[in-house]
């Protein structure tokens, strides 16, 4: 007999009690249960590896620049960190938990878009192609390795994350298009709560719309404001008045001749009657007036209340006491960066520094903190620091960094000859903890699985009876060492690895680290003259971290790095200062099309690939590099100094280590020390 469920209040179906929400693969586990982000498992130690302050760092090498203590407004560091983003906010949040008070993401939202940008190289205009394989935009593309699916449950985790971080009067700010809006909407409804939503502010980025056969002009871009709680930040914006609003205050003041016009004191909600001059009035269903009694009575008796034809009451709005329109949420008046704007860094998804203006306006005070995880070419950063704000900012791409880290610079400089004070900042990594954690969780904790991996993105067969537990592989007649997810390679595993070449019969090998010792170049090439072969000294591409990656990236040999110190004295004292001599760099971003070429080039006139470099000139390796002194090109400016010219004078004659650090024009940097000795 057929059994009959007899569903009701007692028993209710199933389908009764489901609620409305989004699912994605991977929202669940296999149980049904919710999965939880791994917040404790993903938080690893931020390693600070640069300290800028620009220009305090010439403080004592040219005395009475400026004054120290008025030119920060406090003693906090901003901080510029590249990793993953997920991996930097658990990391966050042991110092920063409730701390962030707002979160401006513009985070990639398109699968199929192409972000290849054209980069200068050298004095001239000249640009070359940035390899889009090693963007840092298409570095998120595990985001998208299940469709829409992986991109919400990447989404969903940092945004669980940037909830926590965020202070009781904090917001968030998602900018997305219609690819993703209608996801993302739902996500942050029940993420943050529906009462907590706040504005869908439509931003029109594009003027000139292209004829379309089938739909309309898509022309602008959504951003989703959401708060942490009722009582969030929001300070209103108000826009200049135009002609259209000031046509608005149509009546003339007789006793005065003010221009005014009337205005509802009704709003939406509920709210009691009040008395207008002894008559009773309802606001109505739905409707509460904006005043209180008290407020009515001394406007009633102003003369500031009048009443239509229909006997209605309207407030009256004086045009000499309006400041401007309050802006709503449709903003036409910000326009897309364009190249010849003095802010344009050149970076391919460049957000106008307008539209941040008025977003951390709006949601943040001075002195608040400010926090992007997607910061790309560092506009967050750069107007939270003209606004007298802390920021955080992140990112996964190496040239992002590089772009912002300069942008910053370059806006310290700005403010102090402005007289205007700023914060210094502090560049961080995850490092090898990043690499620590790829291995856990990807890797299952083997050493022995990241060689195997290693060897397979480079298309080296593994060696299964070693004539040395030093050499793992081999491509073609070249073996290939792989060194330790954990480790740096030095000098001294050089040396051994050459030995064990010999000693195999081989002429070449090629030495895959995560990490080289500085100055390792210049110990291979004695080794290379000992013992007759050929040591190829290559990084391990970050790249090969992500998720659903299938093609090897580049695998290229290290930049050559070649500087000298050069003294002078004067008045009495030795100056010092570094001069570059050698630079060919690696080329790991290139286009594989133009790579043959632009190798030539690059042995020819390795300067051209420089787009920055710093010195410290008091160089520890147990403490981050200090910038003492920067130069860089600029899209404006091309030209680049060799020579540094800080003209450093050490506190007394003796053995000190300055370092170089070089960024090539595709983000990569290089680092070298540079020994200097001097007597009286």
């Amino acid at each position: 007999m057929k059994e009959i469920n007899n569903y009701g209040p007692g028993n209710p179906h199933p389908l009764s009690q489901m609620r409305t929400e989004l699912v994605w693969e991977g929202k669940y586990d296999e149980y049904g249960r919710r999965r939880e982000v791994d917040i404790a498992g993903s938080a690893m130690p931020l390693q600070r590896i640069e300290t800028v302050d620009e220009p305090a760092s010439r403080l004592g090498q040219q005395p009475g620049l400026f004054n120290a203590v008025k030119a920060h407004l406090d003693e906090f560091r901003n901080m510029l960190i590249w990793g993953d983003n997920k991996l930097v906010m658990a990391s966050l949040l042991k110092d920063f938990k409730g701390k962030i008070d707002l979160f401006c993401i513009d985070p990639p939202f398109d699968v199929g878009a192409d972000f290849t940008m054209n980069v200068p190289i050298g004095d001239a205009s000249e640009t070359i192609g940035k390899d889009q394989s090693t963007l840092e935009m298409v570095a998120y593309r595990d985001m998208w390795g299940k469709g829409t699916d992986s991109y919400l449950h990447m989404m969903y985790e940092d945004l669980v994350l940037m909830r926590e971080l965020l202070s009781e009067t904090g917001s968030i700010y998602v900018h997305c298009d219609y690819r993703m809006n209608r996801f993302l909407r739902l996500m942050l409804d029940e993420l943050f709560g529906r009462e907590h939503y706040q504005n869908e502010i439509i931003w029109q980025k594009i003027r000139v719309v292209k004829a379309q056969s089938s739909s309309f002009g898509n022309v602008h871009d959504s951003l989703l404001v959401f708060s942490k709680s009722r009582t969030h930040t929001f300070n209103q914006q108000l826009s200049k008045q135009d002609h259209n609003y000031i046509d608005k205050f149509d009546k003339i003041e007789k006793s005065s001749g003010r221009k005014y016009q009337l205005v509802s004191l009704l709003q939406s909600g509920d709210g009691p009657s009040r008395s207008f001059g002894g008559k009773i009035m309802s606001p109505g269903q739905g409707r509460h007036w904006i005043w209180s009694q008290e407020r009515i009575d001394e406007a009633m008796a102003a003369g500031l209340i009048l009443f239509t034809s229909g006997g209605k009451p309207r407030k009256k709005q004086y045009l000499d006491e309006s400041s401007g329109r309050a802006i709503d949420d449709m903003w036409t008046d910000i326009f897309p960066v364009n190249s010849q704007a003095s802010e344009d860094t050149g970076y391919a998804t460049q957000k106008p520094e307008a539209l941040l203006e008025r977003i951390i306006k709006a949601s943040s005070n001075e002195g608040d903190l400010v926090a992007d995880i997607f910061c790309g070419s560092g506009t967050t950063g750069a107007v939270a620091e003209r606004l007298g704000r802390r920021w955080i900012m992140a990112d996964l791409g190496r040239f992002a960094i590089h772009t912002s880290r300069k942008r910053l610079i370059d806006l310290q400089r700005k403010l102090h000859t402005n007289g205007q004070p700023y914060r210094a900042f502090d560049v961080y990594n995850l490092g090898r903890y990043e690499r620590q954690w790829w291995q856990k969780e990807r890797l299952m904790g083997a050493d022995e699985e990241h060689r195997r991996v290693i060897l397979e993105f480079y298309r080296a067969e593994p060696l299964t009876d070693a004539p040395s537990p030093l050499l793992h592989g081999r491509k073609g007649p070249i073996l290939v060492h792989v060194d330790g997810i954990d480790g740096i390679f030095t000098r001294d595993e050089a040396a051994q690895v050459a030995r064990a070449v010999r000693e195999a019969g081989a002429k070449e090998v090629a030495c895959l680290a995560w990490e080289f010792e500085m100055d390792l170049r210049i110990t291979c090439n004695a080794l290379e003259a000992e013992h007759g072969i050929r040591l190829r000294l290559i990084p391990i591409p970050r790249e090969i971290m992500e998720k659903n990656r299938k093609e090897p990236p580049p695998f290229l040999e290290m930049a050559v790095l070649e500087a000298k110190p050069v003294l002078q004295k004067k008045d009495g004292r030795t100056i010092v200062d570094i001069k570059l001599t050698s630079f060919i760099p690696s080329l790991a971003e290139v286009p594989a099309r133009e790579l043959q070429a632009l190798k030539e080039r690059a042995v020819r006139s390795g300067f051209d690939f420089i787009d920055f470099w710093a010195i410290d000139f008091d160089y520890h390796p147990d403490r981050p590099f200090k910038h003492h002194w920067q130069a860089y090109r600029t899209r404006k400016d091309r030209k680049l100094v060799t020579v540094s010219e800080q003209r450093f004078v050490y506190p007394a004659p003796g053995r000190y280590t300055a370092c170089v650090k070089v960024i090539d024009t595709f983000g990569c940097d290089t680092s070298i020390t540079v020994e200097i000795s001097y007597e009286l």
